[in-house]
């Protein structure tokens, strides 16, 4: 079993990718490779998965959550990049959610105006490195 942060998952259309903590090439998630309570499965969660090679590059199977872990960071300026080449970019709602979800989880005393402040400061480095649509 390899471990991994989900950078992204859409549970609407079911995939998503992970990156390893090898720092590899990202992995691709499939809402059927998941294993337990699919819920639990989204972005910055740490994950333990079988790695496998899929038709277009590294697949995970075996999926199974671990948990939040709010110290993983990804390195500046890196998307996350789909087999095909594109290269997922979060609308500012999508962004503004995973912000304050992610702010609550690692700071629950922090007031209203705290996270609207930190939520516009973040928002405007998003932008800056291509993250969050304009």
């Amino acid at each position: 079993m390899i471990q991994g942060e989900v950078l992204s998952f859409d549970a609407v259309k079911g995939y998503g990718f992970i990156a390893p903590d090898d720092d590899g090439p990202d992995v691709f998630l499939h809402v059927n490779d998941i294993v337990g309570d699919r819920a639990q499965v989204r972005p910055g969660v740490i994950v333990e998965y079988v790695p496998e090679e899929g038709a277009k590059g590294p697949k995970a199977s075996q999926v199974r959550a671990l948990g939040d872990d709010l110290d993983v960071r990804r390195p500046a300026g890196r998307a996350v990049e789909r087999p095909d080449g594109e290269v997922d970019v979060l609308s500012p709602r999508e962004f503004e959610d995973a912000i304050t979800e992610m702010l609550l989880r690692a700071e629950p005393m922090l007031t209203g105006s705290q996270i609207l402040h930190l939520r516009g400061r973040l928002g405007t480095m998003a932008r800056g490195y291509g993250w969050v649509e304009d």
